[in-house]
């Protein structure tokens, strides 16, 4: 299939082909017909994927069916990060230009008085943080009554950083005749009940299971001692004279420690999360991207939403305690066709991970030691990575569905999830009062309990950072 089978508009075709896209990927092939006809959409896709032209290029072209010179937004993207929205504001004004669209892109963590103005002068389409977004809307700085498409993109994590609430005030300032599109990596009860509260007569798209990694990443596992991964990573850097490397570490203390080590082996590396300002950020990933950073270290959520393109290796130093974040994680390489590498360093402390991340993908990961980096563990079998009896099996199983539902249940415990999500979509376009300080992104931050240094304890703090 080509982009002129979809039934783009000439402008648009010229601008797909101005970024050196050939065909359509399949959720662009699946999605795009289905939106251009008018119907809401369910799309389950990893990042990678294309999933922002999917959505961007079809809303651009409805949209510019009609005159759009009026001062508030037709269309409203969400995403849960400023990285995200950056970068989908970027994909966006590449085609809204074109056929005379103004779109602009608000978060938290720089000025409000820039993004004031720029609303001031009219928009077609606002791609916002939703704490942002509603201290605006609060400020009567941007009315959401005429919005026509209502786009969430990850909407997965933009609840598991415990947006519902955000969420279902927004539902309540657009307007209930609207086309909305929700874009997922997962398909959770969660996500499940968002689509029923908020989607009319969706059509489900799914393109590539969270279960599964690109095939064009290939992936490895070097057992290693626990204190030696710093010293097998500096290895694997210098003997492979690896560039442009993105390493995930569980939590911010532990970027900041990484990147230090590095750094004190005279390699270039920077931290990235969210106790780092925007400008911080910025300034970094553009420095990365040029080769002037050689490694970036960075957690979870400060990842989310970073595009990169040809992006060769991600080394996972520490596990991710939920097994989808593994797939996110090595989801940054190998796109668009270029394959990359994943290497995950992994302890005898991890192995119950490993099991997991395994069980979810349903393959087993190649192993390699690397000599000098590892140390025999007196551990009972079903603790290693390959169960040999039906015994040590049963047991590996029986302890990974407690890790599993002990996950779940900490995710139920957590204000992301005991929220309710009750906006009906009517609204008059406007909040009455602005709360104070909503967002709290002016100090740059972005908190996680995923990020957090401190041990989790049975109810979590609901996150302070706002979108």
């Amino acid at each position: 299939m080509s982009f002129t089978q979809l039934g783009l508009r000439l402008e648009l075709l010229k601008a797909v082909k101005s970024k050196g896209y050939n065909a359509p990927t399949p959720i662009q092939a699946k999605a795009i017909p289905v939106i251009l006809a008018g119907r809401d959409i369910l799309a389950r896709a990893q990042t990678g994927t294309g999933k922002t032209d999917a959505f961007a290029l079809p809303m651009v072209a409805i949209l510019s069916q009609k005159s759009g010179n009026g001062p508030h937004p037709r269309a409203l993207v969400l995403t849960p990060t400023r990285e995200l929205a950056l970068q989908v504001g970027e994909s966006i004004k590449l085609y809204a230009r074109r056929v005379s669209l103004r779109c602009t892109v608000v978060h938290g963590g720089v000025r409000i008085e820039p993004q004031i103005e720029r609303l001031k002068r009219g928009i077609d389409i606002l791609v916002a943080t939703p704490g942002r977004l509603l201290d605006l809307a609060g400020q009567r700085h941007v009315h959401l009554s005429r919005i026509e498409f209502l786009v969430f993109d990850e909407a997965d994590r933009m609840l598991d950083l415990g947006f519902s609430e955000e969420i279902a005030e927004i539902l309540a300032l657009v307007p209930e005749a609207r086309r909305t599109l929700l874009f997922s990596a997962t398909y959770t009860k969660e996500i499940r009940d968002l689509a029923g509260r908020m989607l009319h007569d969706p059509q489900y798209i799914e393109v590539t299971p969270s279960n599964t990694a690109a095939e064009s990443v290939g992936q490895k596992v070097h057992l290693v001692d626990r204190t030696n991964k710093r010293a097998l990573l500096v290895h694997l850097i210098t003997k492979g004279n690896w560039r442009q490397v993105l390493v995930f570490t569980r939590t911010k203390h532990g970027a900041d420690k990484l990147t230090a080590e590095l750094a004190a082996q005279g390699i270039k590396a920077a931290a990235m999360h969210g106790n780092k300002s925007q400008s911080f950020r910025t300034r970094t990933l553009e420095e990365f991207k040029n080769g002037a950073i050689r490694i970036l270290v960075a957690t979870d959520v400060a990842a989310r939403g970073l595009d990169i393109s040809n992006l060769p290796y991600v080394v996972n130093y520490d596990l991710p305690a939920i097994p989808e974040d593994y797939v996110h994680r090595i989801g940054r390489t190998g796109r668009a066709g270029v394959s990359g590498i994943a290497v995950s360093l992994v302890s005898p402390s991890e192995n119950l991970h490993l099991l997991a991340i395994e069980k979810l993908l349903q393959q087993k990961i190649p192993q390699e030691k690397v000599n000098g980096f590892t140390e025999d563990s007196d551990v009972p079998d079903y603790v290693l990575f390959r169960p040999n009896s039906a015994a040590s099996a049963k047991k590996a199983d029986k302890d990974i569905i407690e890790l599993v539902a002990g996950r779940k249940a900490a995710k139920q415990l957590s204000p992301s999830h005991k929220a309710k999500v009750t906006g009906s979509g009517k609204g008059s376009g406007t909040v009455a009062k602005s709360r104070s300080g909503r967002s709290n992104e002016k100090a740059g931050k972005i908190t996680s309990r995923s990020e957090s240094r401190a041990p989790q304890s049975a109810k979590p703090n609901k996150p302070k950072g706002r979108k």
